[in-house]
């Protein structure tokens, strides 16, 4: 069974911290940690990570023996840099001890290219080697529809800030290529080839249901989820996204036949359909909800 902790809360530091607890097997000790936040913009939850849940997961790591910790992004809608600076994230790092990393200004050595078999992308993508080169990569993402192509924006989108826009040197836009691409879906999904987090936080506290991912129609939903599984986490993600009335694209089907999870299924990143999933809870109001999403998950 795939596991996803879920908590409900409007506390996003306490939370976080549940949500770990509940899932009772992520181990950092010794190791080094990379965190990619959702750092696409530096617009308010859900438009990018709370700064509660990036200061609760940096704690958390700390406390549980993490070597180090490098918090990593490539922003799709802002520069990087600024994005991290405008949400205090560069104070942050000196405060919490970690080390902030700029992905647009890695050197063309720091991409490795990853080609899955039979990718959809053209001639494959680059990845930035910080991430392969981790013992521990944790993930944070919001809960939103994507209004540009990807319909929802999760854990399995959230990884296409991992990627390059353009390697130094070359003019090739990978993300022009993704966005244009009618296999657009796909893609995301075979960008999760490259690596396996071992530990994802959903930020459900808000959600965008519609627009997105920058802005949209704010609906609060009280949540925060954990899993180790992608595609667990996005099946559940997606389905807390119907229950409270979002786009046609997220609504339509069954949300094991959204393009995202089907190809990233077909590709083996996770759970293979709804039966697979166990929904965590430690309280009776978390179980209340849980309860609720599992019989909407099913239908």
């Amino acid at each position: 069974m795939s596991r996803v902790s879920l908590v409900a809360t409007e506390d996003r530091a306490d939370g976080t911290r549940r949500a770990i607890d509940l899932l009772g097997d992520i181990s950092v000790a010794g190791k080094r940690v990379l965190l990619k936040p959702n750092f696409n913009s530096a617009d308010p939850t859900p438009g990018s990570t709370h700064n509660d849940v990036l200061r609760s997961l940096v704690e958390w790591l700390w406390e549980n023996g993490a070597s180090s910790i490098t918090v990593a992004d490539r922003s799709g809608m802002g520069d990087t840099r600024r994005v991290m600076r405008d949400k205090g994230v560069l104070d942050m790092a000196g405060e919490l001890d970690f080390e902030p990393v700029v992905l647009d200004e890695l050197g063309r050595r720091d991409w490795e290219f990853v080609r899955p078999d039979e990718s959809h992308w053209r001639d494959g993508f680059f990845v930035a080697r910080p991430c392969l080169e981790a013992d521990v990569v944790v993930q944070t993402c919001c809960l939103k529809t994507h209004r540009f192509g990807g319909h929802f924006s999760l854990s399995l989108k959230n990884s296409v800030g991992l990627v390059a826009k353009t390697l130094p040197g070359d003019g090739y836009d990978f993300m022009n290529e993704l966005h244009s691409s009618a296999h657009q879906r796909r893609m995301i999904a075979e960008i999760n080839t490259a690596y396996t987090p071992s530990l994802i936080v959903l930020d459900g506290v808000e959600a965008f249901v519609n627009g997105g991912p920058d802005r949209g129609k704010k609906v609060a939903t009280h949540l925060i989820l954990a899993a180790s599984d992608r595609v667990a986490l996005d099946a559940v993600g997606a389905t807390l996204l119907r229950m409270v009335g979002t786009t046609p694209e997220v609504s339509r089907g069954k949300v094991f036949d959204l393009e995202q999870i089907v190809r990233a299924v077909e590709l083996g990143l996770g759970a293979a359909t709804p039966e697979a999933i166990e929904i965590l809870t430690g309280d009776p109001e978390s179980q209340a909800r849980a309860g609720q999403i599992r019989e909407a998950l099913l239908q």
